[in-house]
């Protein structure tokens, strides 16, 4: 897909089942509003003028048992939207709250994406809580404002589960809740801009939240697809669906009180069922229309939606309702529009009794049908029948209430025809998607990074008031960079004002499309300390505690994938235990140490060898790597960190080649990143412990010590050349 001038918007939905057609609603628990919201919010956004590019990137899922549609990398919706689906855990179709081990999986296959196209988004826009999981990560890694909508929120599920009597223990091992609460607490601090449905979803289930932050939150709601949803035209034929209902229905033509959604206990529909049951005039008055999602077999499906098909048929046989009550095993999409269609046209009711609603999608789509609406008084629903002046509020637990309300709307026509009129005109004011992207883009470009500095994260915002003339940079260059440029800090990048600026004007000036980097022993405190006294802009990448940490600037982002690697059989408590009766060997202070870096002064005259100590370690069966540097430094980090490591795992995570990486060290500590198939130097002012290194290919030794090194390397790499001359160039010297 070309890209067209105007905003680059990224939308991620990781779960459920997402194509743009036919989609599957009702199929789980997974497949439901959420997944239409987003298409139909990509496709609103695309037909914006001021709109260039829209991305939906959701879980590719490979997997007999689904549509092959959900294995397709690309599928276009528009000109300027489409579907990206990458890999995400094993391929098969998974249900959301088992995808948690993966979504670092997403987060890097995410920005392999945005490496692929070469163009930073200017916003991303996640949904639900696995989304802004993924979303906090690469929103950090680029610097992109982050705008998060939940949906459903974990905390209030959470209650909700609890206040019917399920153990804890329970919730947890089936929803694993606390990884959802801990992602959505982690988003909110994040996000530049929470997007809600409602003024309860902010005022009510937010605020139990510890990162509620009500001024970064707007409710702007969703809108309903006009060119879908409409009134039976004058010519209007007989739908397919139709004949489906018939069968089971002995009286057909009398109205229809309609429930659509997915088999959930929250749905409440068997309280529906009770209220229809106990009321024979209710039976007399109409007919009870159930359309719950497709089944094939009740056996094979997931234990929530199982339980509450079982109930529904037991009450249904319990009140002897057949012939009164319909409920398909399946429909299309295409089918529902006209679902709600009937239910006007035989003045019927449309009812959603949900314990609760986050917003209720069902009940704006049969208002712009001409369907009135009975709805709980929970969420979302308050709103719209407070702009759309089209039905009726119960209490989703009062049977008698239910009754009533249903009764007033079939009984009374006057009323009838009003909401039904209401419903019409109010929801294409109110709810349209036309104005919904209005709404949606005038509060977007306020956060964009031209109008308003990005969100800050916690350290960076400290920085920044502790040090406000520092040169912050508003964005990431690793996703777009063709070349990097890797220093260490001490002894190299910095010891010489001059040098410094120079090199600091000469990539201002030459060096569009380069990243910059440090690698560094220091831990991340120190080296921006150090930065900072300097004046060296905060880099696109840290590599700190010699390899074993990875942040991305400019709001320092941990890289908690790299973490999660090094952190294989790494034991520190053994390892200082082992360490602590050796002589000449004495922990450095506090400051020095990290999570994956434990770091001691060794005594050359007094402490074993260097590779006595780490043979010392190997008998005692710990896995560790030694840094030993300047002859009385020695860092032990997980045996798959170094600083090397870390640079090879950056450039393949980002997908840059390694040879397109100019590394510049002083000391044995940074002999991991100049061997190998780096570019390299080793600056004029280096220590003995690099000697060994002179006769490497890709190697070389500069005569202008600290920053000057680094300058005569560019000049011999000739780094700044369009394009970047290769490794077989470079050899060729």
């Amino acid at each position: 897909m070309s890209d067209k001038p105007g905003l680059y918007i990224l939308l991620v939905s990781v779960h459920g089942l997402i194509r743009g057609h036919n989609l599957e609603l009702g199929r789980d628990a997974d497949t439901g509003g959420q997944t239409k919201y987003v298409v139909e919010l990509a496709c609103a956004l695309a037909e914006n003028p001021d709109v260039g590019r829209v991305d939906l990137v959701t879980r590719l899922v490979n997997d007999p048992k689904v549509s092959s549609d959900y294995a397709q990398p690309v599928e276009v919706l528009s000109d300027k939207a489409q579907i990206i689906r990458v890999p995400c855990g094993p391929r098969r179709y998974l249900r959301k709250e088992v995808l948690w081990p993966h979504l670092d999986t997403f987060a890097d296959e995410l920005l392999k994406h945005i490496r692929k196209i070469g163009r930073v988004p200017d916003v991303i826009h996640t949904h639900y809580a696995d989304a802004g999981y993924v979303g906090c990560r690469v929103a950090g890694w680029l610097g992109v404002p982050l705008v998060h909508t939940g949906h459903s929120l974990g905390r209030v599920k959470l209650q909700r589960l609890l206040d019917q009597g399920s153990k804890l223990e329970a919730i947890e091992d089936h929803f694993h809740i606390s990884a959802r609460i801990e992602a959505e607490e982690t988003t909110l601090g994040s996000a530049a801009l929470v997007i809600a449905s409602t003024n309860q979803e902010v005022e009510q289930q937010y605020s139990v939240y510890d990162q509620y932050q009500p001024k970064r939150m707007v409710v702007i709601p969703p809108g309903v697809t006009l060119e879908r949803f409409y009134p039976a035209p004058a010519d209007w034929q007989e739908p397919p669906i139709r004949q489906e209902l018939a069968r089971f229905l002995r009286d057909p033509n009398k109205p229809m009180i309609t429930a659509i959604s997915r088999p959930a206990i929250r749905k409440n529909v068997s309280t529906l069922i009770k209220a229809y049951g106990e009321n024979p005039e209710l039976q007399r008055l109409a007919n009870l229309v159930l359309v719950l999602g497709n089944r094939d077999d009740i056996g094979t499906m997931e234990s929530g939606p199982k339980q509450v098909m079982l109930e529904i048929f037991q009450l249904i046989d319990r009140y002897d309702l057949y012939g009164l009550v319909a409920y398909p095993k399946h429909h299309t999409a295409d089918d529902v529009p006209d679902l709600y269609r009937l239910t006007a046209q035989t003045k019927g009711v449309f009812i959603n009794p949900a314990l609760t609603e986050p917003f209720g999608l069902t009940l704006i789509e049969a208002a712009a049908t001409g369907a009135p609406i009975v709805a709980t008084a929970d969420g979302g629903p308050q709103d719209i029948i407070g702009a759309c002046h089209n039905g009726l509020l119960v209490d989703p637990l009062n049977i008698r209430a239910i009754q009533t309300a249903l009764r007033t709307v079939l009984t009374d026509a006057n009323k009838w025809e009003q909401w039904s009129s209401n419903g019409l005109v109010n929801v294409r004011l109110h709810f349209s998607w036309k104005s919904h992207v209005e709404q949606y883009l005038d509060k977007i470009r306020l956060c964009l990074p031209r109008n308003v500095q990005s969100l800050l994260s916690p350290l960076r915002e400290t920085l920044a008031t502790e040090y406000p003339d520092w040169k912050v940079p508003s964005t990431n260059r690793l996703p777009t960079a063709d070349r990097f440029l890797v220093c260490e800090i001490d002894n190299t990048l910095l010891g010489d004002q001059e040098a410094l600026e120079k090199l600091i004007d000469r990539i201002h000036q030459e060096g569009q499309g380069t990243g910059v980097g440090i690698a560094t022993g220091r831990s991340l405190k120190s080296a921006l300390e150090m930065l900072e006294e300097w004046r060296f802009p905060v880099p696109d990448l840290l590599i700190t505690s010699t390899g074993s940490e990875i942040y991305y600037g400019p709001q320092i982002v941990t890289d908690t994938t790299w973490r999660k690697h090094i952190a294989y059989n790494w034991r520190p408590d053994a390892i200082r235990a082992a360490m602590q009766d050796l002589p000449g060997v004495e922990l450095q202070p506090s400051e020095a140490q990290g999570l994956f870096k434990i770091s001691y002064f060794i005594d050359a005259d007094k402490a074993p060898s260097y590779r006595e100590i780490i043979r010392h370690l190997r008998r005692q069966q710990l896995s560790v790597k030694g840094i030993f540097s300047h002859s009385m430094y020695l860092d032990l980090i997980p045996i798959r960190a170094s600083k090397g490591d870390a640079i090879r795992y950056v450039a393949l995570k980002w997908g840059l080649p390694v040879q397109r990486f100019l590394v510049a060290g002083a000391s044995g500590n940074d002999e991991s990143m100049l061997a190998g198939n780096t570019l390299a130097v080793v600056v004029g002012n280096h220590s003995e412990e690099l000697q060994k290194l002179r006769n490497y290919p890709r190697v070389y030794f500069a005569k202008g010590s600290y920053a000057w090194g680094i300058l005569e390397a560019l000049d011999h790499y000739e780094f700044f050349s369009h394009p970047a001359r290769t490794e077989r160039e470079v050899l060729m010297v």
